[in-house]
């Protein structure tokens, strides 16, 4: 991610614009999320490097979705969104890119190009919302609250994203597609879990 991305600027005006209005120093949001005050501080001012496990810590601390710590605030009549042109949020196992924030009837749905790197794994503690993740190809284990699925391409699962869940790519690279969905308006709460059998 370049010093200048587009997903850091967005992230740091709107990480201080969240943290200002629940009137939270940089300490308590620290002990919040469990990210270090001088990361947080990095952060706000543009010249940290923000990670899939960072911006999920934030977004459950401060009870947000994702986009609302990741959205630049365009929007048009018609939207292209080419894959060169959108920054690539890394963690351990996943890259994630942001395709599109889309909000009706009460709902926010965000929707990303979500890969899973061969033979890696993507924890999460949890975070807002309710996720849901179609496989378009490859073979991915999710793993929710201790309950494991198999899922191969065309497959899809839903589930509280509150709850400790793992991605795992076992024998290739998964590409999916993963939408993650809140009611709008307040928190972020999670909504609708379900998950097969």
């Amino acid at each position: 991610m370049s010093p200048s991305s587009p997903v850091r600027s967005a992230l740091a005006a709107n990480l201080r614009r969240e943290r200002s209005r629940r009137g939270l120093s940089l300490s308590e949001l620290s002990r919040l999320s469990k990210i270090g005050k001088a990361t947080l501080s990095q952060l706000e001012s543009a010249t940290g490097n923000p990670t899939i496990e960072t911006v999920f810590s934030l977004s459950r601390a401060l009870e947000v979705p994702i986009s609302d710590l990741l959205d630049t605030g365009h929007a048009e009549a018609v939207t292209v969104v080419r894959a060169a042109d959108v920054d690539v949020l890394s963690g351990e196992g996943v890259d994630l890119r942001p395709l599109r924030r889309i909000e009706a009837g009460g709902v926010i749905v965000e929707v990303y190009d979500q890969q899973v790197r061969a033979d890696a794994q993507q924890p999460s503690l949890g975070h807002a919302g309710t996720e849901h993740t179609v496989v378009q190809s490859g073979t991915l284990s999710v793993e929710v609250d201790g309950h494991q699925v198999e899922l191969g391409p065309g497959d899809y699962v839903s589930f509280d994203a509150s709850l400790p869940h793992r991605y795992a790519a076992n024998d290739g690279p998964v590409r999916s597609v993963l939408l993650l969905h809140y009611r709008s308006g307040g928190s972020a709460r999670n909504e609708e879990p379900s998950m097969p059998h």
